[in-house]
């Protein structure tokens, strides 16, 4: 790592990138649990030095699909202010996905999908076979997490399960992790280094996204001694609760907590990075 990308003790630094489309290869693709495909991606067009840094969980990129009928694979234009509209009109097919891996060796890009049939990145996933084409952006900009606070409460359902499982193996040796994730079932269940404590609570049938499971868990939950930091991402509306509790209750400041809307139940394409705190 460089001295620019080293995670600090207390502060959460961003590191910016150049922005850049890719065209990328199926190399793998494989189910992880019953609801989420592993994707293991390269070609000629991901080099060595893609920007992936350490203790930034939940840096992402925006992939880009073929379009489910045609086939045909549509990437946006860079403009000096990010992706512009293109000259033909043709509109890009994306989703934004927390870079899980990534090996300079080969180099490869690792990415989790969840799998559903109502988006167009989780129907493509499903399907996926070595050979398959798919876009990719980024990552603009990594959040570079700070690594001396004496314990750390990852909360997450399963489309920010990747960022956490993250967290959970890049932490330095010796934190007490607390970790509460929303999954289906045990089937859906991800394992994470002995070190970490973590709960998965299992919403049976209903609908991600629809249960109070995450912050019900958080407000019952008291923390260790210690400074801490909290990180939680999921559901948009489900983590104001758990946010709530933070800051009302638990006094936790803002530099010590990070919580991310990634989707929002009924929205497509939510822009994370304009949701308002409550």
């Amino acid at each position: 790592m460089s001295e620019t990308t080293t995670p600090d003790q207390q502060t959460v630094n961003l590191v910016l990138h150049e922005l850049r489309p890719r065209t990328l290869e199926v190399l793998e693709s494989y189910r992880l649990t019953p609801r989420m495909q592993r994707i293991v991606l390269g070609g000629q067009e991901l080099e060595r030095e893609f920007p992936f840094v350490p203790m930034a969980p939940d840096e992402h990129l925006k992939m880009f699909f073929p379009d489910p009928e045609t086939g045909e694979l549509v990437l946006p234009v860079i403009g000096p202010k990010g992706m512009a509209p293109r000259p033909d009109g043709k509109r890009p097919q994306f989703r934004d996905y927390t870079v899980r891996a990534f090996d300079a060796e080969k180099p490869s890009l690792t990415i989790d999908f969840v799998l559903h049939t109502h988006g167009i990145g989780g129907s493509w996933a499903a399907d996926a076979q070595p050979g398959d084409r798919v876009g990719a952006i980024g990552p603009r900009g990594s959040y570079i997490y700070p690594v001396g606070y004496d314990w750390y409460l990852l909360v997450a359902d399963e489309t920010a399960l990747p960022a956490l499982c993250r967290w959970a193996e890049e932490l330095p040796e010796g934190k007490q992790v607390i970790a509460f994730v929303e999954v289906r079932d045990e089937a859906d269940e991800i394992a994470l280094p002995e070190s970490v404590q973590v709960r998965y609570l299992h919403r049976g049938s209903a609908a991600p996204g629809t249960t109070s499971l995450l912050a019900d868990a958080v407000t019952a939950w008291a923390p260790p001694e210690g400074r801490g930091f909290a990180w939680a991402a999921g559901e948009a509306l489900s983590l104001k609760p758990v946010r709530r509790y933070l800051v009302n209750e638990l006094k936790l400041p803002k530099e010590q907590m990070k919580i991310d809307g990634y989707w929002r139940v009924g929205t497509v394409n939510l822009d994370h990075h304009a949701e308002e705190d409550d």
